[in-house]
């Protein structure tokens, strides 16, 4: 089975990574693709609720918390360390089109970076590690710039290069990098 690609959208914080996120998952999703979003955060998170059972459960000590519904699964694991990006994929994303993470800055996958003139007049990233950037300024790059409102030109760049007008993986640009 072959994995799908993994873009990660990067950026310093403020940027409007999240924004561009909603706007790109949207205009993807009415491609009829199944997307996949992994959020990362290097400084730990909690989603649990004070309270709430599955809190308590995990308070108590245990390991694993899975809440399940009819509509909806979600698991709260602690780890000794982090899983790697491509273990989460090929554990929990197989079947999705295309696995976009917000964040991963210094991570192994291709990168399209968000930037604002207002927020920074400088990359996270270096110009090897991208792709694209989305931005409201110029940088002397070598690869694509989109302006901010440029949603739809993103989601083709990322088709093009990702995924074939089928929606089937394009095997041969995961070989360099993913």
């Amino acid at each position: 089975m072959t994995l799908p690609p993994v873009v990660s959208v990067v950026g310093k914080s403020g940027s409007g990574k999240t924004v561009f996120l909603e706007k790109l998952i949207t205009v993807l999703k009415s491609r009829r693709l199944r997307i996949g979003i992994i959020k990362h955060d290097p400084h730990g998170f909690d989603i649990d609720q004070p309270g709430k059972d599955s809190w308590r459960h995990a308070k108590a000590g245990s390991d694993a918390v899975v809440l399940s519904s009819p509509t909806k699964l979600a698991l709260i694991k602690r780890l000794d360390k982090e899983i790697t990006l491509d273990d989460i994929v090929n554990a929990y994303l197989p079947d999705v089109d295309l696995v976009i993470t917000e964040g991963y800055k210094r991570g192994p996958k291709k990168k399209i970076e968000v930037s604002r003139r207002e927020r920074s007049r400088e990359l996270v990233s270096p110009p090897e590690d991208l792709i694209a950037v989305v931005t409201d300024q110029a940088f002397d790059l070598p690869v694509p710039q989109f302006g901010l409102d440029e949603v739809k030109e993103v989601a083709d760049f990322i088709m093009q290069r990702f995924l074939g007008s089928d929606g089937e993986v394009l095997t041969e640009d995961l070989a360099d990098g993913d």
